[in-house]
């Protein structure tokens, strides 16, 4: 088990291996002042350590203040691991219920959230090494893998094996254990296109069909053609 204190060093920490604005001379003075990611991460760790205590109203008062302040909403309740790291930050939401692993990265505009008012676990579970790109949407009671990326802009609603890419609205897994299962490098900024690959698809359906038509009304004139010509003999 943890404390809280290394928690919060290795959320620390994780600003600089994961962000390279952060590896300047000055770069211990910005991230304790300039990254709103990291101030509510601090927030959060505070108000998740009076929430486990049950004082009542001040952890939520807490993470009201910490969107306030970094335009991040992390419910207190939510069991973040070690070495979590968001970046840029403004309009992350983290549902109470949600859970993750160590070493988890999320962009700007993510949400962890749940698809209804049921009661109980109603977010998902992240697994350790994660990455959710920009404007990514995790809803739901969804098990997310060990080393999964989520493309920017995604809409993930059913859970994710371990070691897999996943890019769409919904959510398709487009890689599986390393292998690729379209001839694309699944680099976070360099993910798949699945709409634009739907529309090609779409398109090439469509030009087959009208193949087959002119193909079929090729043989229907050739065939009413010979019924003249046997009617006029």
């Amino acid at each position: 088990m943890t404390t809280p204190f290394y928690r919060v060093y290795r959320d620390f920490k994780a600003c600089f291996e994961r962000d390279p604005a952060a590896r300047t001379p000055l770069g211990v003075l910005e991230v304790l002042l300039l990254y709103p990611g990291f101030h509510a991460m601090l927030f959060y760790r505070f108000a998740h350590v009076l929430h486990i205590l049950r004082i009542p109203f001040i952890p939520r008062f807490i993470s009201q203040l910490a969107r306030f302040l970094t335009g991040v909403e992390i419910h207190p309740g939510a069991k973040i691991g070690p070495g979590f790291f968001i970046d840029h930050g403004m309009g992350v939401v983290i549902g109470e219920t949600t859970e993750v692993g160590e070493n988890v990265t999320i962009y700007q505009g993510v949400t962890l959230g749940g698809t209804g008012k049921e009661r109980g676990k109603r977010h998902p579970t992240l697994g350790n090494n994660v990455v959710v790109g920009v404007g990514a949407k995790v809803l739901g009671n969804i098990r997310i893998g060990n080393h999964v990326k989520i493309g920017g802009g995604s809409v993930v609603i059913h859970s994710v094996p371990d070691d897999c890419t996943v890019v769409g609205v919904p959510g398709e897994i487009v890689r599986i254990d390393g292998k690729h299962l379209d001839e694309i490098d699944l680099e976070h900024g360099d993910l798949p296109d699945p709409v634009k690959e739907l529309k090609n698809r779409i398109r090439n359906l469509q030009k087959e069909v009208e193949s087959l038509e002119a193909f079929h009304k090729g043989q229907s004139n050739a065939e009413s053609a010979k019924r003249g010509e046997k009617t006029d003999a």
